[in-house]
């Protein structure tokens, strides 16, 4: 146990059999979705599931599109929640070089904003077609017309608000702006811009007629701007009316911090992973949502009863003993995200590795089941798998910055568009900034890709001096809830397979895991022995290696797996 655990062969995950199980869940929906589908003629709909999974340290959602894993969120409950947060901070000093200025808003390091996030307006979408002017007439903050105005208009010491667009990520500060933002259910209000616009996502003529209309029906205030997002497409005018009712009430508790609290100060965080749940992802087209915590599940009720009422006949609370993500399948595609290989159906793999300056892909024949003895309708399918594959990790995994993906080599010029025009597909609907390159004459292709925050990998692992090149190790706490974790289903299965009620386990593992549990989880395990009739005992040995340990039954002395 002293050696670095070996690296696991990836998992080989049958897509059909997930599919199967999605469409005889699908069949399970509570009546009155299952007509709404009929009535609007949606047999043949692909059948999306939101799974919530809350542990004693993170909160995981699963979006799952019959039955796979295509999008993957983890809170992690002791740590805050940086992206889209608001401070009131201090210019510290101006970098005429990097056109940027160091703001200080009271976190470890100070916060980066760019000269461009400090004009007016000027990170504009390109996505959304500006509709409306509200411009204010006598501006009552500081601004600056042009790059040339921000020493003049932000002296160093001056008191400036940001918002936070991209949170640290190593040793790299925050990235900020000053052009604020809220996102609504149906709109996103922008207090300083005086720009109104719909996303052009909306490409339907008569429908973006309509939401103009609404845009200048709608009260806004002298100065403010707002943008119809793509979920607002068919809703009527009331819904955003009261969406931009609860943001202006929102913007008035900013304002009031802004105006009383002396600088650094927190104004503002987005809502929980419940919250965005219930804002962004509980969609039109989501036909279930399951919760497996019962304040969560109420939280989540409460929260769509004031944005969207009907939406609760999707949610139910998930009260069975299996763990909610291995009921559903999510675990074993939830550990692929965390394998440097990933297996094609077709019998190929990509090959992924992750860098600070960038992320490499390696597409490889492997053990291909190729139909043609020539091999050249092989390499086409498996360059369009792996295509459709890289677009579905980049977004499970939160890759982001320049990735480069080497397909296997393609003479055939339609057979690169080929590959080419699938990848554009398949990266359609991802929210993330991107940009595709065609393959190039090596067989390489570009992509850049906007990561808001870090990678998945990130939060589990930590850099480590003795891990076999791989340079991460995985943190305590996530050993600590990887133990929880394997307690409680080792308690579960013993009482539904064997009936046993009184446990007496043992746990062999490293100093630095032990201190974790019995430091800042030390509360989880009381509740963990209490709630399971459990005793557990722990023996520490420097000899283990940090992410090892074993599980041993007391009254019988075998190592449980």
């Amino acid at each position: 146990m002293s050696c670095p655990p070996v690296e696991p062969k990836p998992i080989h995950i049958d897509k059909r059999e997930l599919r199967e199980a999605a469409l005889e869940r699908a069949k399970k929906r509570p009546i009155r979705e299952r007509f709404k589908a009929l009535f609007r003629r949606e047999t043949n709909k692909d059948y999306k599931e939101l799974i919530i999974n809350t542990e004693a340290l993170e909160r995981r959602v699963a979006m799952m599109e019959n039955g796979i894993l295509q999008g993957f969120d983890v809170e992690r409950l002791d740590e805050d929640r940086m992206v889209g947060a608001i401070f009131k901070g201090k210019v510290q000093n101006l970098e005429a070089g990097l056109k940027a200025a160091f703001v200080d808003i009271g976190q470890e390091k100070n916060a980066f904003l760019h000269y461009w996030d400090m004009l007016p307006g000027a990170n504009n979408d390109p996505s959304i077609e500006i509709v409306r002017e509200n411009k204010r007439k006598n501006p009552n903050r500081t601004e600056a017309k042009s790059v040339k105005d921000i020493p003049r208009a932000f002296p160093v010491g001056s008191e400036i608000v940001v918002q936070i667009t991209k949170a640290q990520i190593g040793s790299k500060g925050p990235r900020t702006t000053t052009n604020l933002s809220l996102p609504g259910r149906f709109l996103v209000l922008m207090p300083y811009s005086g720009q109104c616009g719909i996303s052009r996502k909306i490409e339907d003529k008569a429908e973006r007629a309509r939401l103009k209309r609404i845009i200048g029906n709608l009260p806004l205030r002298e100065g403010m701007g707002i943008i119809i997002r793509t979920v607002g497409q068919e809703k009527p005018e009331k819904f955003f009316d009261r969406d931009l009712h609860i943001l202006l009430q929102k913007w008035d508790e900013i304002e009031a911090k802004m105006n009383s609290q002396k600088s650094p100060a927190f104004l503002y965080e987005e809502p929980d992973l419940i919250g965005l749940t219930a804002r962004d992802f509980l969609t039109d087209d989501i036909d279930r949502v399951q919760v497996d915590k019962k304040d969560d599940y109420n939280n989540l009720i409460e929260t769509i009863q004031r944005i969207s009422p009907k939406s609760k006949s999707k949610v139910t609370f998930f009260d069975e003993e299996i763990p909610i993500f291995e009921r559903f399948n999510v675990e074993r595609q939830i550990e692929q995200t965390f394998m440097r290989r990933v297996l094609l159906p077709s019998g190929g793999e990509i090959v992924m590795e992750e860098t600070e300056a960038l992320v490499s892909i390696d597409v490889n024949t492997g053990s291909h089941k190729g139909d043609r003895k020539d091999g050249k309708n092989f390499i086409l399918q498996a360059n369009v798998e792996a295509a459709m594959e890289v677009a579905r990790q980049m977004r499970l995994r939160n890759l982001g910055g320049l990735v480069i993906i080497d397909f296997i080599d393609m003479k055939n010029k339609g057979d690169q568009r080929k590959v080419f025009t699938k990848m554009k597909s398949a990266m359609a609907d991802d929210k993330a900034k991107h940009n595709i390159l065609p393959i190039s004459q090596l067989g390489i292709m570009q992509i850049t890709r906007q990561r808001h925050d870090e990678s998945k990998s990130s939060g589990v692992y930590e850099a480590c001096p003795y891990c076999t090149g791989r340079g991460i190790v995985k943190s305590p706490r996530a050993v600590s809830i990887e133990i929880q974790r394997k307690v409680t289903n080792m308690v579960r299965r013993f009482r539904m397979e064997e009936g046993k009620e009184d446990l007496t386990l043992k746990v062999f593992l490293h100093p630095s895991a032990l201190r974790r549990l019995r430091g800042p989880d030390s509360a989880l395990l009381d509740r963990l022995e209490r709630n399971y009739g459990l005793q557990l005992s722990f023996e520490a040995a420097e000899t283990y290696h940090v992410e090892n340990y074993k599980v041993i039954d007391e009254s019988n002395g075998k190592e449980i797996r």
